[in-house]
C-alpha cells in the first residue's frame, strides 16, 4: 500500500529526456502536412507544381497519390463491435490517409510536402494550390441532428452515426409518470481540445533489406498502435512493423489513437529512401487531434413525495466528430452505463 517512488523525475527536470523530436535519423527528411481550412467542401482540383519545384523540397503527395499507392485507411474498430439499439450495424466512415474527393472538418489532410529541412517543407506547403467547392456545414452538436441540417455523410442520410441505449425503458416511463416530482436538467459538457506539453509526431523509417518499418511517437500503447496500422493502413504484418515511444510529454487520451501521419511518415520513407519526421505545430493540433466531450445531455429523475429516486432517464448527444475513430463511441457509451 505504499507508494512507488518515482525515479524518472531528475532525468526530464534536467532536460534529459528524449521525446519524439529528440529523436534523429541520418539523412532524415521532413514533412509539412496541408490542411483544409473548410468544415466541408469538395476537393475539386489541387495544383501542386510550385510546390515540387520550391527549394529543398523532395516529394508532395495528395490523396490521388495514397490511392495509387494503395495505402488503406484510418479505421475505427469500434465501428465493428457496436451495434444501433436495434441490432442493426451502426455506419462505418472511411476515412482515407489523404483526402481525395472532400473534406470534413476545418484541418482535414488534402496533402504532404516533404523537403530537406523544415522551412523548406513549410515554405513549400504554402505553394500547394486547393480548389475547393465549399459545402453546408453544421458545428452544434444537438444541431446537426435536427430536421434539415446539412449531412456530411450522405451514404448514411443524416448524422446519426449510431443509436445505443441501456436499461428499462417502459419501467423509467411508467416511473416518470407516477411520480410525485420530476427534476428535469440539461447540461452542455463543451467540447475541449488536449493541449499537450509535447505535440503528436512521428518519424517513420524504412528497411528495404529486410522490407521493415519503424515509427517513432508519442502514444499511449505501442502494440495496439502497431497492430491498426499494420493491419489497416500499411496492410502488412504486424512482425514487418515496430513502433518506439520513449517519453511522452502528455498523453490524456488523445495519443492513443491512430492517426493519418504515422502511416504517412512511414510510406514516405520507403518511397524516398530516407526516414521522414513530422512535428505537430500547437496550432495544427487544435485542428487534427481528437477532441473531447462535447456533449449534450437531458437528465429526467422521478421522485416520490420523500423525494426517494424512483427512476432515472438520461438522453446524451455525443459528438464524434467528421470520423469515428477508434475509442470515440465507446466513451459516451461507458458513461451512459456509469449513470445508473
Amino acid at each position: 500500500g505504499q507508494p512507488a517512488r518515482r525515479v524518472e523525475d531528475m532525468r526530464l527536470v534536467s532536460g534529459k529526456g528524449r521525446f519524439t523530436d529528440d529523436i534523429s535519423l541520418p539523412g532524415q527528411a521532413y514533412a509539412v502536412m496541408v490542411r483544409s481550412p473548410h468544415a466541408h467542401a469538395r476537393i475539386t482540383g489541387i495544383d501542386a507544381e510550385d510546390a515540387k519545384a520550391a527549394a529543398g523540397v523532395i516529394a508532395v503527395y495528395t490523396g490521388k497519390d495514397a490511392e495509387e499507392a494503395g495505402l488503406g485507411t484510418v479505421y475505427s474498430p469500434a465501428a465493428d463491435m457496436l451495434k444501433n439499439k436495434d441490432g442493426t450495424p451502426i455506419f462505418k466512415t472511411t476515412r482515407n490517409l489523404i483526402a481525395k474527393d472532400r473534406v470534413r472538418h476545418v484541418g482535414d489532410l488534402v496533402a504532404v510536402v516533404v523537403a530537406e529541412t523544415p522551412a523548406q517543407a513549410r515554405d513549400a506547403a504554402d505553394l500547394v494550390m486547393v480548389d475547393y467547392d465549399d459545402l453546408p456545414a453544421v458545428a452544434d452538436t444537438a444541431g446537426a441532428i435536427a430536421d434539415g441540417a446539412p449531412v456530411i455523410w450522405e451514404e448514411n442520410g443524416s448524422n446519426l452515426a449510431y443509436d445505443w441505449s441501456i436499461g428499462e425503458a417502459e419501467e423509467t416511463e411508467a416511473a416518470l409518470k407516477a411520480a410525485h416530482h420530476v427534476t428535469k436538467l440539461k447540461l452542455v459538457n463543451n467540447r475541449i481540445v488536449v493541449n499537450a506539453m509535447e505535440p503528436r509526431a512521428a518519424l517513420g523509417h524504412y528497411e528495404a533489406d529486410r522490407d521493415h518499418y519503424t515509427l517513432y511517437t508519442g502514444s499511449q500503447g505501442v502494440h495496439g498502435m502497431r497492430n491498426y496500422i499494420a493491419q489497416h493502413s500499411l496492410k502488412i504484418p504486424v512482425e514487418k512493423l515496430r513502433v518506439v515511444t520513449e517519453d511522452v510529454g502528455g498523453g490524456f487520451g488523445t495519443k492513443i489513437f491512430v492517426y493519418p501521419e504515422y502511416p504517412l511518415a512511414m510510406v514516405a520513407a520507403e518511397k524516398l529512401g530516407a526516414p521522414v519526421k513530422w512535428i505537430s505545430t500547437r496550432g495544427e493540433a487544435f485542428l487534427s487531434d481528437s477532441q473531447g466531450r462535447d456533449n449534450v445531455t437531458t437528465a429526467e429523475v422521478a421522485m416520490d413525495g420523500a423525494g426517494r429516486f424512483l427512476g432515472l432517464r438520461i438522453d446524451l448527444i455525443a459528438n464524434m466528430g467528421a470520423y469515428l475513430h477508434q475509442f470515440g463511441p465507446f466513451i459516451p457509451r461507458v458513461g451512459t452505463s456509469m449513470s445508473s
